[in-house]
């Protein structure tokens, strides 16, 4: 039995007469219960039905006093096909008149979103296209996109059941009608689940969208750009200027009595139902990490990452497959390893968005460590260059350097040098290691970039300076987690 009352008859007839699907029925009769759209289209047109003819319901007084039969619209009135009794009242459709043709035409207002294309068949067609997509998933999320038409028709409709039940002293607001999305994830969710032996939940990565057209109906918007021109603006993304968010706007801002002079108040019938445009598959992207790969930040191609390497990160975007046994990334690690002696990879394994910034908070908050070969254009003893270790915290001003000038926006960095350890190799050359912080750029400091990093390596020793061989030795960010070998 349907959760309705008897004050929700006329409403009902109302929107039956008006080409109302039952579904769209129950929807602006606000039933909130999910098992009765559930049940079949079939089932609710029976279920209706037995609601209209149940006699144990007393009919409620109108607002006028007067009896349910001599209800009588304004507009009705005016129709020249209206029947009117001997009193002048409009003459009530039959039950069975209301039901004739229920069963086989397209609602008026879903455009059949809630009919057949909620039914098995809508469903298997799409677990057809997610089946031969040939995604691995534990779960998914189902998301829909409809005509904006369908806000026009269900705008028009509401304004149709709010003189309805406003001439029976009911206050209805069109936040309280279930929209069709809710009605039809309620519909389809289960069977979805069921088809495919998985969940459907929100917070799932991989996501199953449908789009619908109905190319038939697509002028219905037209009129509201005239009435209110200024929520509808041609945008660079979107072909239409017609999109769901723009009518949302003008139907919220346009006046009932201005509706009703542009759009028809009896809804045309459609000739057919929407079509399915586009089923889309996505997964989101599946991030890998390990080290010696740059990513938390960069170096130059002649510059070697060595020590624990640097940590690095790929994204697998729209992955068809997201799950891997440890055993099978670790023999992923290794094939890399065996492949080439020019790079290592260890620790390999999958992360999530979140642990990214983790890594990338490296490249302006960590500190790093460098080994670089210098060389001095004038001689030097080993005790020229010990005061270098004394040295703590140096601050820096450099200027975007002339290397990097084309692609970094021109501007005057404070970086610190940490700390600075010398090994003496001859008249001309030391080995210099240095502790920074993360961002410095270290070859500017070694010579200078003709004054623009201030002081610099050659100003401190009073000579000129250049820089022959540059590693990492480490990049001081505790990721990704070390693994058990």
């Amino acid at each position: 039995m349907l959760p309705l009352l008897e004050k929700d008859k006329i409403v009902v007839q109302a929107l039956l007469k008006a080409g109302s699907c039952p579904r769209c029925v129950l929807r602006f009769c606000c039933v909130g219960n999910p098992a009765s759209y559930k049940l079949s289209s079939k089932e609710l047109s029976t279920a209706l039905y037995k609601f209209l003819n149940d006699n144990e319901y007393k009919s409620e007084p109108m607002a006028n006093d007067q009896p349910l039969c001599k209800k009588l619209r304004l507009e009705d009135c005016e129709n020249k096909d209206m029947d009117l009794d001997k009193n002048g009242a409009a003459k009530v459709p039959s039950n069975e008149a209301l039901f004739a043709d229920v069963g086989v035409r397209t609602c008026t207002v879903c455009l059949g979103v809630l009919q057949d294309l909620g039914e098995n068949d809508f469903v298997k067609k799409v677990c057809g296209k997610v089946e031969s997509a040939g995604y691995h998933f534990s779960s998914l999320v189902f998301s829909v996109s409809l005509p904006p038409q369908l806000l026009v028709r269900e705008h028009a409709t509401w304004l149709l059941v709010k003189q309805e039940a406003g001439q029976q002293g009911s206050f209805l607001t069109k936040g309280d009608i279930l929209q069709i999305k809710e009605v039809f994830k309620w519909i389809t969710h289960p069977l979805l689940s069921e088809e495919l032996g998985v969940p459907v939940d929100a917070k799932s990565l991989f996501e199953v969208s449908v789009v619908f057209a109905h190319p038939e109906t697509d002028g219905d918007c037209h009129f509201l750009a005239t009435v209110c021109r200024d929520c509808f603006r041609p945008t660079k993304n979107k072909q239409s200027i017609f999109t769901r968010m723009a009518v949302v706007k003008a139907l919220e801002k346009i006046k009932d009595d201005e509706f009703l002079e542009q759009f028809p108040r009896q809804l045309v019938a459609p000739k057919g139902s929407c079509t399915v445009q586009e089923i889309h598959c996505a997964h989101n992207s599946v991030y890998v990490a390990d080290l010696n790969f740059s990513s938390s930040g960069r170096e130059d191609v002649d510059v070697r990452a060595l020590g624990n390497g640097r940590p690095f990160a790929i994204e697998l975007l729209n992955p068809h497959r997201t799950s891997f046994l440890q055993k099978e990334i670790k023999e992923l690690q290794q094939k890399i390893n065996n492949s080439t002696d020019k790079i290592r990879v260890r620790d390999l394994q999958i992360v999530t968005r979140e642990a990214i910034g983790h890594m990338k908070e490296g490249e302006e908050e960590k500190t790093k460590s460098y080994s670089a070969l210098i060389w001095t254009e004038k001689p030097i003893e080993r005790n020229d260059i010990t005061f270098l270790q004394d040295i703590k915290d140096l601050k820096i001003d450099q200027k975007t350097p002339l290397r990097v000038l084309h692609r970094r926006p021109l501007a005057v960095r404070i970086r610190v040098i940490h700390n600075m350890k010398v090994e003496y190799v001859d008249q001309h050359h030391f080995r210099l290691y240095l502790k920074t912080q993360a961002g410095s750029y270290v070859k500017e400091f070694v010579h200078g970039d003709f004054g623009r990093t201030k002081p610099n390596l050659g100003t401190l020793m009073n000579t000129t300076a250049d820089i022959l061989e540059l590693d990492v030795l480490s990049v001081d960010v505790d990721w990704p987690p070390k693994l058990d070998e």
